[in-house]
């Protein structure tokens, strides 16, 4: 590894989506954008579905990646995630097919206001859909207009008929 650059992987089910030796990377957290230079201090971090920005003896690269985790190091970035995409692959004319289905999906379930159980994960899965495609169409150059629908990480919250444990603390 040269010095002052960063091994940059990106791993999908499928195998190595990505190999570069690059000067920076910028990735889309879930907490926002995470940049990451050489000497970066180690670090563990939750991605979400967007574009993801490096740099390569000058030259600015992008690509877009689904929900995952990013491993960083002093001069490596490891991105598992489920979804890849460079920019040759996107057709922007079937994302937008696509994601006005979504949409509309979206809307009716939203409308029923349900917070039973398989609703709710059919709306989180949409949720994730409709975000994955909004970062193809970024990353070609023509993203949609913003919602306010984000993807969820972890196990879905309790339903009303559920036992939550009391906490300790209550004396209970």
């Amino acid at each position: 590894m040269a010095d002052n650059k960063i091994e940059l992987e990106i791993v999908t089910p499928k195998g190595r989506a990505l190999n570069a030796t690059v000067d920076e990377v910028t990735a889309p957290s879930v907490n926002g954008e995470l940049g990451v230079l050489p000497g970066h201090l180690p670090l563990l971090a939750a991605l979400q579905s967007g574009v993801v920005s490096y740099r390569v003896s000058g030259e600015q690269k992008k690509c877009a990646v689904g929900p995952g985790f990013a491993e960083i190091g002093p001069d490596k970035l490891l991105i598992l995630t489920d979804e890849f995409t460079e920019r040759d692959a996107v057709d922007p004319v079937l994302l937008r097919k696509e994601l006005k289905e979504i949409d509309a999906q979206l809307d009716k379930l939203i409308s029923e206001s349900t917070t039973e159980l398989p609703f709710a994960a059919q709306r989180r899965q949409l949720a994730a859909r409709e975000n994955w495609i909004a970062a193809q169409l970024e990353l070609y150059g023509d993203p949609p207009q913003p919602t306010l629908r984000t993807e969820e990480f972890g196990p879905p919250p309790p339903t009303a008929d559920e036992d939550v444990p009391k906490d300790a603390s209550d004396g209970h």
